[in-house]
């Protein structure tokens, strides 16, 4: 068991009953599906608190949820990126149903290992589940830029969350997309711990981090 899922746990157990971080109460009803695809697509070793987390954070577990904006279902997909993730999976279009708890379940899970499969794989792995989740919430291609506006061969995390507003993105949108990806691993995952695997943070000794090579 990581570092990060002991700290979790053992905060549960010091903390009063009243007090203690919760699961969402319509989350048990979707928990058995979620854990199915998570260690289908992710295996045994998936980040299983995260995802719930994030499922949390998207629409709190209804179903039927639609935001203003047009996303829809359990993982607030927009109808665009459902029909892209639709085509690539081979999927037809009558069976693309962001509202049926089930697809938006395989297709968040398997959207995220798929941006997760596409972050530096020098980063460690919460880092890169970090910058996965910024990638699901404001476009991949927004925290690349970012990256490639650090001029480091090999920027961190912290570089390329800094570096936000300085590429494609406005910096007026850095706000929502740094706080979606700090509150779902940091606040909401511990409230999953029970599920499974909690992906923590790696602390390094400075010595022993990446060294930061300009092109």
């Amino acid at each position: 068991m990581r570092r990060f899922t002991l700290w979790a746990l053992a905060l549960l157990l010091v903390l009063p009953a009243w007090a203690q971080p919760t699961a969402a109460p319509l989350a048990g009803r979707f928990q058995r599906e979620l854990l199915r695809q998570a260690h289908l697509q992710w295996g045994l070793d998936a980040p299983v608190a995260a995802l719930a987390a994030q499922i949390h954070q998207e629409s709190g577990w209804d179903a039927a949820a639609v935001s203003r904006a047009g996303a829809r279902g359990l993982a607030q997909f927009m109808p665009a990126t459902a029909r892209w993730w639709c085509a690539r999976e081979g999927v037809a279009d009558s069976d693309c149903l962001p509202h049926n708890p089930a697809w938006a379940l395989r297709a968040m899970v398997g959207y995220d290992k798929f941006l997760f499969d596409r972050t530096p794989g020098y980063m460690d792995r919460f880092d890169r589940l970090w910058l996965m989740l910024r990638g699901y919430n404001g476009g991949e291609a927004h925290w690349r830029a970012e990256a490639q506006a650090t001029g480091l061969k090999l920027p961190t995390r912290g570089q390329i969350d800094a570096a936000c507003g300085r590429a494609r993105r406005a910096a007026l949108h850095c706000r929502e997309n740094l706080a979606y990806a700090r509150r779902i691993l940091l606040v909401l995952q511990p409230r999953y711990a029970s599920w499974g695997a909690s992906w923590g943070p790696v602390w390094q000794p400075a010595q022993q981090q990446v060294r930061q090579v300009r092109p």
